[in-house]
């Protein structure tokens, strides 16, 4: 249990890996096409929201303009993604457990392939904003089945499972930027609707190379029945659901509401969603199944790097939020420009994981998590001081960059982090959703 397990330290390295443990490829997977296929497929999958969060963050002005749109509703494009994926992860964590992590897979990429290709054909903001929401389902309907299979297939600590996750860490920043390079170039050849068309048709092929690579699962499925469904804590799931969408609805909608903060349905929303997550928070460290067990968060290494990762999370994705829209709205780029701008935050992070999957048994996750914080620090500083006439490669460019490097490097110390955690028993009681819980936060 989380309470009888000796903590390690942030500061300590993880277990070292010695070139006797290069690591073979799994037995599961028959070929290194398949291993390959097997680890981008998952790392796509991964990416579902970050790559639509990056396709519309560059183009809320216009679509703005075109569906007649507030800034309440233009913030709900992504928001209500966010909202859906992160409330629903930890429900979609014990389902893929139960009914099998290839068949939640495929059911999350084939979803997600479908809403995306409808949202193109959006009219109007409440259908835009709609199918937005329905598109964080299918994205955190896939994430557990993705990360759960790559633990599971790379169960013991070597440079070829360092390497597979540091590929797996890479989706959702470069799912992010490159969402923005799609939206574009297919905006500025067409309109923003090919942009989404466009990303139905790359997740319409990883879903493709998903169904053939992704390996069976080993284990036989728990059955539908009562004694199944008592098992699942259904209440921790519709409080953290509904909390989530009231305190989220409050904190988005009070800008545009009447009186502000002190508009009644906005107060009405911001307290029942507090007390619906206090009430979660309870209900969780009494249920006999709960959803999520409070005891992993005894264990400081796990609550550190989670915290420090949300925090810095919170920041690159308000800073790329308004940056775009001042490369939008004030400096009046074109689409093409702007992805041609946020290109260095592609080629920045695919070089931070490079790095990353060489050093993280070899430097202490102190370090790491230091240096991490303090690129986001020097990033945004940097974009503190930002004016309209600021020139490109001395105030936007290096921001981009020491963004990239602080989400990458910390990103890729909590995922093996939280890895080396469930490894070492960290949490025997709850297993299966201790890999989950950071991606909720995230």
């Amino acid at each position: 249990m989380m309470g009888e397990k000796q903590q390690h330290d942030l500061g300590d390295q993880l277990p070292p890996v010695g070139n006797h443990e290069r690591g073979s490829r799994p037995i599961c997977l028959k070929s290194t096409t398949q291993e390959c296929l097997f680890v981008i497929a998952t790392t796509i999958a991964f990416a579902q929201e970050s790559f639509f969060t990056g396709l519309t963050v560059g183009l809320t002005a216009v679509i703005g303009r075109d569906l007649d749109m507030s800034i309440a509703e233009i913030t709900w494009i992504s928001a209500g993604c966010s909202l859906t994926s992160g409330a629903f992860l930890l429900m979609f964590g014990r389902i893929a457990d139960n009914c099998g992590r290839k068949k939640l897979f495929l059911f999350g990429m084939v979803g997600f392939t479908f809403a995306v290709l409808a949202a193109s054909f959006a009219s109007s903001p409440i259908y835009l904003n709609v199918f937005s929401g329905v598109i964080g389902l299918f994205s955190s309907s896939v994430v557990p089945p993705a990360i759960g299979k790559l633990g599971a297939v790379y169960e013991t600590p070597s440079v070829r499972k360092n390497r597979a996750f540091a590929c797996f860490s890479a989706g959702a920043p470069l799912g992010y930027v490159g969402g923005m390079v799609i939206s574009g170039i297919a905006a500025d050849i067409s309109t923003w609707q090919t942009s989404f068309r466009a990303l139905a048709v790359v997740y319409a092929i990883f879903t493709i190379v998903g169904a053939w690579a992704f390996p069976p699962d080993e284990r036989n499925n728990v059955p539908l029945s009562i004694e199944s469904l008592r098992r699942f804590d259904v209440l921790g799931t519709v409080l953290i659901i509904v909390g989530f969408a009231s305190l989220t609805s409050s904190l988005s909608l009070a800008a545009d509401a009447p009186h502000g903060w002190s508009t009644g349905y906005v107060i009405a929303l911001l307290c029942v969603g507090s007390a619906l997550l206090v009430c979660f928070v309870w209900w969780e460290s009494r249920a006999q199944f709960p959803i999520m067990p409070l005891g992993i968060w005894q264990d400081r290494t796990f609550s550190a790097v989670v915290t420090v990762q949300c925090l810095g999370e919170m920041g690159f994705s308000a800073a790329t939020f308004w940056l775009s829209l001042l490369l939008q709205n004030v400096r009046k780029d074109s689409a093409i420009k702007i992805a041609l701008e946020l290109l260095p935050m592609v080629i920045g992070g695919i070089a931070v994981n490079i790095v990353c999957a060489f050093v993280l048994h070899k430097v202490s996750n102190r370090v790491l998590m230091g240096i991490g914080t303090v690129a986001y620090t020097v990033a945004f500083l940097i974009l503190s001081f930002l004016r309209e006439e600021a020139p490109y490669w001395a105030y936007i460019f290096p921001s981009l960059i020491l963004m990239v490097i602080g989400m990458d490097i910390q990103y890729n110390v909590t995922n093996v982090n939280v890895r080396y955690e469930l490894a070492a028993g960290a949490a025997v009681a709850c297993g299966w959703n201790i890999q989950y819980y950071y991606q909720a936060m995230w």
